[in-house]
């Protein structure tokens, strides 16, 4: 008896999944819980593991498209057992037969005159006839039609009611899958075509102002042109939101962590044996940052319209930086765990987030993030604040360095002492720069003092 596997909703709010890689062929032999493909959402990419143990009789879902939650991507037979042939391909239709014309969603009308019909932006090639593309799922369709005529449901519910053919559009997204951007730009350039080349429905509600040409861009032979990945196009899509948004200054201290790194190498052995996770500066910056924040409030609250929300818990968002772009795991009330459980949760997402195994849950609900450029030899930077938080704390490279030191008696000399800079990017339309500068010279003097429990 054949099991399905289908497309898991990995969050709430999820309702589609795209299918970036089958880590197993037909004919292959699939343990239980083994990852057998890989699916990349609006939230999070992800391993998806076999639900049982046996042969992967047939793949339903080829790579790059996007289907809707619980629609069936797979089917697994028992240890053994034969992969079902792929059905083949149907014939084409013989030259004599009359092509059809392809259906639409407005209300039916007259035909128009051959002027007019040169008017509307045809449809592009597909490999099989027009009508196959939409008619049934059971018939043959070219890689491009699906993706196409696979959009997102928002994307599929305008192209109806504006009486639109998704397939006459060139699609911006992934595999030039059309994007929620592309219909409505598509739908707001046609209201200037002639009115016959016009579809008969509603009219669409004003879009924004179309931005700045931009300057024509040279490609060569010699250049390499790729599609983006989903998660590089999330990061560019909030990183963009982000300085629309806000308004950002940021803000740079530099911290002396001699203490800290007097403490790290006492009692890192021993902690690394007692707990089995590194010592690092980063549960100390933690520690210090949740201090101030439970200090200046402000600072781990977000903006919601014309109200503040003031958030009691410090959920802290980590920056990840993955191969294949950025993460930011959040550790979920972080204000209620020691150096020790910042040391584990630390060490634990950033694992989790390299190896794909995060929940869609353990990457929302950041009230305020800690991003650590400095581990590639950054002095500092300035990072985007995540909305809807107000701010983020940028950790700059942590060495020696030449200052001046002042004794007890007031007399100053050159010495070495292990210091980094802290750059803190806060969003003026609620945090004043007075107040940012009283959050970082309370985390300065928390982490120069180097008082912390490591039990």
């Amino acid at each position: 008896m054949a099991t399905d596997v289908i497309m898991p909703q990995m969050g709430e709010s999820i309702a589609e999944g795209t299918i970036t890689k089958w880590l197993k062929k037909v004919g292959d032999t699939v343990k239980r819980d083994e990852p057998i493909f890989e699916i990349s959402t609006d939230k999070v990419d992800a391993e998806i593991p076999s639900p049982v143990a046996g042969t992967l009789m047939e793949i339903k879902v080829p790579e790059g498209q996007t289907v809707a939650i619980n629609t069936v991507v797979a089917r697994i037979g028992e240890a053994g057992e034969a992969a079902a042939p792929q059905p083949p391909a149907p014939a084409p239709p013989p030259p004599s037969a009359p092509k059809p014309e392809p259906p639409r969603a407005a209300a039916p009308a007259p035909a128009p005159a051959p002027a007019q019909r040169a008017a509307a932006p045809p449809p592009p090639p597909a490999a099989a006839p027009a009508p196959a593309a939409v008619a049934s799922e059971d018939n043959v369709e070219s890689f491009e039609e699906r993706v196409r005529t696979r959009s997102s449901p928002l994307v599929r519910k305008i192209a109806a009611e504006h009486g639109v053919d998704i397939r006459a559009i060139e699609g911006t997204g992934i595999h030039n899958r059309v994007t929620k951007n592309d219909i409505l730009s598509f739908i707001e350039n046609r209201q200037a075509a002639p009115a016959a080349a016009v579809a008969t429905g509603p009219r669409p509600a004003p879009a924004p102002a179309p931005e700045p040409a931009r300057p024509a861009l040279s490609v060569t032979d010699r250049d390499e042109v790729v599609a983006m990945t989903k998660i590089r196009k999330i990061t560019a899509e909030n990183m963009t939101l982000s300085k629309r948004t806000s308004a950002h200054v940021t803000t740079v201290f530099q911290v002396d962590y001699t203490n800290v790194a007097r403490l790290r190498e006492q009692h890192k052995d021993a902690f690394l044996a007692a707990n089995g996770v590194k010592l690092t500066y980063l549960p100390f910056i933690f520690r210090a940052a949740i201090q101030a924040l439970k200090e200046y409030r402000q600072v781990n609250a977000s903006i919601d319209g014309d109200n503040i929300v003031y958030h009691r818990d410090v959920h802290l968002g980590m920056a990840v930086a993955l191969d294949w772009g950025l993460i930011v795991p959040v550790i979920k009330n972080a204000d209620e765990k020691s150096i020790v459980g910042l040391a584990r949760a630390t060490q634990d997402l950033a694992e989790r987030a390299r190896t794909k195994r995060l929940k869609p849950e353990e990457i929302q609900g950041g009230t305020f993030t800690v991003t650590n450029p400095g581990v590639f030899g950054s002095l500092f930077g300035t990072p985007i604040i995540p909305q809807p938080q107000v701010a983020i704390l940028g950790v700059g490279t942590i060495e020696k360095r030449p200052v001046v030191v002042t004794d007890e008696r007031g007399n100053d000399a050159l010495g070495i002492r292990t210091c980094g800079y802290l750059a803190l990017s806060f969003d003026h339309r609620l945090i004043d720069g007075a107040d940012a500068d009283k959050f970082m010279a309370s985390v300065k003097k928390t982490l120069e003092k180097g008082e912390f429990d490591l039990g």
